[in-house]
């Protein structure tokens, strides 16, 4: 998985993670029972119910409300024992993840989101970084303060 993708697995939880794993169908096992109880006389074709349920199924993410990324975020910081500023800093959003937050780590991440700066230049890299997560963020389903991403 990549960095990115472990920054929102982490932030928006098991939605995305149940609906990634193989065989796992919570939209269409949910959406099965109101297909088959369709109005005497207007039953769909099979095969047209079995589309509908994919496209269902598939679209089944984007119906769900957006995550409050702040929220998520300041809940797991007031659980930590250590002060973490992931509002500002990018170690410190990584650290609260409880992600390698090394600089290895932070330049992969970079590239991963098409860094074109200096990664030699750690901290005009590092501010860069967080505020593209948090775009990257609202742009996945993420409800993020416009300072965040400003």
């Amino acid at each position: 998985m990549s960095i990115f993708g472990s920054i929102v697995s982490k932030i928006f939880g098991h939605r995305e993670a149940a609906a990634a794993q193989p065989g796992a169908q919570p939209a269409a096992a949910s959406s099965a029972p109101q297909s088959a109880a369709a109005p005497a006389g207007q039953q769909a074709p099979p095969v047209a119910s079995a589309q509908g349920t994919a496209a269902q199924a598939s679209t089944a993410p984007q119906q769900q409300p957006p995550v409050d990324v702040a929220a998520v975020l300041t809940d797991m910081a007031a659980k930590q024992p250590q002060k973490l500023d992931w509002r500002h800093s990018i170690v410190d959003l990584m650290k609260l993840l409880g992600l390698d937050s090394g600089l290895q780590a932070r330049k992969e991440l970079a590239q991963e989101l098409g860094y074109t700066g200096d990664p030699g230049d750690s901290a005009a890299m590092n501010v860069w970084l967080h505020k593209q997560v948090m775009r990257k963020l609202a742009e996945n389903g993420g409800k993020v303060p416009d300072d965040l991403r400003a």
